[in-house]
């Protein structure tokens, strides 16, 4: 079904106010626009240079090694000419076995020198065109991708909704705490790599299901790593505390904590593939930032509880993350088109952003001392920079978070900051090509890299007729 058909601003303020979505407000002038978006934020004991981030949008094009790959250069130097002052590097495996896919970026002694110069020639790029570094934060997000590595998947505790999407089995071995212990230790190991690297800032990964993430829902674990919420931050508060220890101030710490997880959906065949929620119990005894008696909604009081342990424990700024794409994709990311062979939405687009908006504008009111990222733009495609300042200078928020639409369009905050709009002929539509490249495993590397190929036509068009091809070519072998 095709839902973005406005073709005005007055037509989606419209649809937004007929659906109730109150979070969902807009800045129509464009000057107004570029002075908002184009504020510095105080972010710890620094100042970014504007109010608008890109989201660690990862590639999949990394060198077997873990080393950054041809297209991973590519994607950064156009990030860094395209005028975000927040770029948020993306997931950085901290040892092989934490990698979502053969192809993510893994840092390590071999390879350390290559993201040097990755990172000066972020740098360099970016200096050449605005004058200045000073005011650019890189924060390197370093990750272990738990349920979803690969070859061998490590879980946090059992859901049985999340174990029956995933094709976990019930009596899968679940980490240990000695296990979790000494992965704390391997972060920090990561961390003195990226300080080699040339970083100043990181971030840690907790959320999109992955393990940290996976952790913070685990209600049910028993030991020092679940059930309370203290017991639920301990993974992340003890790495927080080694990194302070071993490096003291020298790091802006950061962290993409996802918020709200919901439930697994599948596809509805009887109802034209729509997406619907597994059947859950109630009370709903897991999850990170759901409702038990609802889990289709949020309930923040964990979350909130949670942002203010991170934040004693040294948290400098947050990106305000809500859903998995594994397993809801709708949920942290509406869309026009799903990615081929997933359920559609199964709501209206505008009720996910409304989503978006609504949880971190309440976060960010409950913590104004702690600057955030929002998320959950993209979808409302040339309109994406009205919401943002809106919310921005309502103080729902203090950055502005562009993912899927900075694959498309790089240099999205340069045109806002120029002109106060973006241009109609480059924004994401939400059709999903960049998830489906994502899922593309049957190559010679075991992943296909990923990027837009409506609107980076050159380099991923190709890509993505070859992954059908070779689909096609091996659907008809007998």
């Amino acid at each position: 079904m095709k839902y973005f058909q406005y073709k005005t601003l007055s037509e989606l303020e419209a649809e937004a106010a007929q659906l109730g979505c109150r979070n969902i407000r807009f800045v129509g002038e464009p000057g107004k626009i570029s002075e908002i978006l184009g504020r510095k934020v105080a972010v710890g004991g620094r100042t970014v240079g504007n109010s608008m981030c890109i989201h660690p949008m990862e590639g999949c094009d990394g060198e077997l090694d873990g080393t950054p790959g041809e297209l991973t250069w590519r994607r950064y130097v156009r990030f860094a000419e395209g005028g975000a002052k927040l770029l948020w590097f993306e997931a950085t495996a901290i040892r092989e076995d934490g990698r979502a896919n053969t192809r993510q970026l893994w840092i390590t002694p071999q390879n350390v020198g290559a993201y040097r110069k990755l990172h000066s020639e972020i740098e360099s790029r970016h200096q050449a065109v605005y004058g200045a570094t000073d005011d650019l934060l890189v924060p390197m997000q370093l990750t272990h991708s738990g349920r979803y590595a690969v070859p061998r998947k490590t879980i946090a505790y059992h859901n049985p909704l999340i174990d029956q999407k995933s094709n976990t089995p019930a009596d899968y071995p679940v980490i240990s705490d000695d296990e979790l212990e000494r992965l704390e230790d391997q972060y920090v190991e990561g961390a003195a790599l990226a300080k080699e690297a040339g970083f100043t800032a990181l971030d840690l990964k907790v959320t999109h299901g992955y393990l940290l993430s996976e952790l913070m829902g685990a209600k049910l674990r028993e030991g020092r790593y679940g059930g309370s919420i203290k017991n639920r931050t301990r993974f992340a508060v003890n790495v927080l505390g080694k990194l302070k220890a071993k490096f003291g101030n020298y790091f802006t710490l950061t962290m993409r904590l996802g918020c709200f997880d919901s439930v697994p959906y599948v596809k509805d065949a009887s109802r034209e593939n729509i997406g619907v929620p597994l059947p859950y119990e109630l009370p709903y005894p897991h999850g990170f930032g759901v409702d038990a008696n609802d889990p289709l909604r949020e309930d923040l009081a964990d979350v909130k509880a949670a942002i203010r342990i991170y934040q004693e424990a040294g948290i400098d700024l947050l990106n305000v993350s809500i859903g998995c794409p594994y397993y809801n994709p709708h949920v942290g990311r509406p869309f026009e088109k799903p990615d081929e062979g997933n359920y559609e939405m199964p709501e209206h687009p505008l009720l996910g952003v409304e989503r978006h908006f609504r949880i971190a504008g309440e976060l960010q009111r409950e913590f104004p001392g702690l600057p955030m990222v929002g998320t959950g733009y993209s979808w409302l495609q040339i309109y994406a920079p009205h919401a943002a300042a809106a919310n921005v200078e309502s103080g729902d928020i203090r950055f502005f978070g562009y993912g899927r639409g900075a694959l498309a369009y790089p240099h999205f905050a340069k045109d806002i900051l120029e002109k106060g709009t973006l241009d109609s002929k480059q924004v994401c539509r939400t059709v999903t090509f960049c998830t489906w490249l994502m899922r593309q495993k049957h190559n010679e590397y075991g992943q296909f890299a990923s990027g837009c190929p409506p609107y980076d036509k050159e380099v991923y068009g190709p890509l993505i007729k070859e992954a059908r091809e070779l689909l096609r070519i091996q659907a008809a072998k007998p």
